[in-house]
């Protein structure tokens, strides 16, 4: 089970409201102040990058429901090939924000992961909800998790068996080399890792490119219902409730566009209360995002992860505690400091980083905690916590609290 300690202090809510305006309004009142005034956005239309996978859905739903016409913009979103072309086209200006991987956005930040540019994290879209695959072949050598994966691959040369990720500082990347690391495989040593597009996992499976992926949904189920893999572990198993996609920007662009930035929050958090608010909604939100235009595939690939239920590919099946949650009472949304610090301890474990950053201070710079509160505040009814760290236990019992990153990162047995 979780430990993630999540506190609410009224205070700080009203100091988020305040921030916006010197005195809390009603949420309607606000709008049309923020429509009708200096608080108007500065761009009418904003170009969102997103990658088809599930945790998408607040962006998508956001335009599709109308969420950000309320705050007086039109949110175009633009599917995309790749987490690289995201980039890509994020950084060049093309896309004026994005649906991003969290460790993307500190790796650029960082210049690890790209050229270096100055980045903002809006808000969290998602906790939980991606898995890693492994193979029909392996299963058929009696090879079902990681304790009898590690057996496996012992008997072979290093670097036989290849493993994919989707990005080099991808959370993808990371839950993959934890889970291994975890079970005394070294991910960089023991075994060859690939980056490979989300929607290509499945195929480059079923070829035999890999045999094992990190993805997020609806892949790691549509390898199921492909009859090619099936789920070893879900990331939540790794780390319960833990931080997955999030809005990202530059920096710059929030400087130049700060109204805009907290009308694309306010609508894509209204987005995420809206889809949580109910399973129809949920069901509603999984058959819009099967559509061609999003990840286009059958809508039941999508619906039951989406509602919690899982089947493992191995005859088990269970609802889980912790599936993909988009918004939970704004415990999810929030974007916590300690969140995307986890992901410099990643790095620097890996090697990624030589030295250890900045942790805290990287942080700060690149959550927009006070583009949240404003968007929160303008929302209405969104709980903010006292808190920007939480503490959580990961599936090794080693707790995560953002206290002390630098001995974190060299705590772990297995690193590069």
């Amino acid at each position: 089970m979780s430990r993630t300690q999540f506190s609410i202090s009224r205070r700080h809510f009203l100091l988020g409201s305040a921030a916006v305006g010197g005195s809390y309004l009603l949420p309607g009142l606000r709008n049309a102040v923020w429509a009708a005034g200096s608080d108007a956005p500065e761009k009418s239309t904003v170009r969102v990058g997103f990658i088809p996978l599930t945790d998408c859905a607040p962006v998508v739903m956001a335009a599709v429901k109308g969420f950000d016409k309320k705050y007086g913009i039109s949110l175009q979103p633009s599917k995309e090939a790749s987490w690289a072309a995201v980039r890509d086209k994020l950084t060049a200006g093309e896309l004026d924000a994005a649906h991003a991987l969290y460790g993307m956005i500190y790796g650029l930040q960082l210049g690890v992961a790209g050229p270096q540019h100055d980045m903002a994290n809006l808000m969290t879209l998602n906790n939980n909800g991606q898995a890693i695959t492994l193979s029909n072949q392996l299963k058929e050598q009696k090879v079902t998790d990681a304790a009898s994966l590690k057996t496996f691959i012992a008997g072979s040369a290093k670097g036989t068996y290849t493993f994919a990720h989707t990005f080099p500082t991808s959370t993808h990347a990371m839950w993959l080399y934890y889970w291994l690391a975890n079970a005394g495989i070294d991910p960089f040593e023991d075994v060859r890792t690939v980056v490979v597009p989300p929607p290509q996992m499945v195929m480059n499976m079923k070829i035999g490119n890999m045999s094992g992926f990190c993805v997020g949904e609806p892949w790691n189920q549509r390898a199921i219902s492909d009859n090619i893999g099936f789920t070893a572990a879900t990331s939540q198993q790794i780390w319960p409730d833990h931080p997955e996609k999030i809005l990202a920007t530059r920096a710059q662009w929030v400087t130049e566009n700060p109204n805009t930035a907290r009308a694309l929050t306010a609508a894509v958090l209204e987005a995420a209360r809206w889809i949580d608010a109910s399973d129809d909604n949920r069901r509603e939100t999984a058959q819009t995002l099967a559509g061609r235009a999003w990840i286009n595939t059958k809508p039941e690939t999508l619906e039951g992860r989406m509602l919690g239920q899982y089947q493992n590919g191995l005859g088990q099946q269970w609802q889980d505690a912790h599936a993909m949650r988009f918004f939970h009472d704004g415990e999810v949304s929030f974007p916590y400091y300690s969140d995307g610090m986890w992901f410099l301890t990643q790095m620097k474990r890996w090697g990624l980083v030589k030295t250890d950053p900045d942790y805290l201070g990287v942080a700060q710079k690149i959550n927009r905690l006070d583009i949240y509160q404003q968007a929160a505040a303008a929302v209405g009814n969104v709980t903010v916590p006292a808190n920007a760290m939480r503490s959580s236990t990961l599936m090794d019992g080693k707790v995560w609290d953002g206290s002390n990153p630098a001995a974190y990162a060299a705590s772990f047995a297995i690193h590069r």
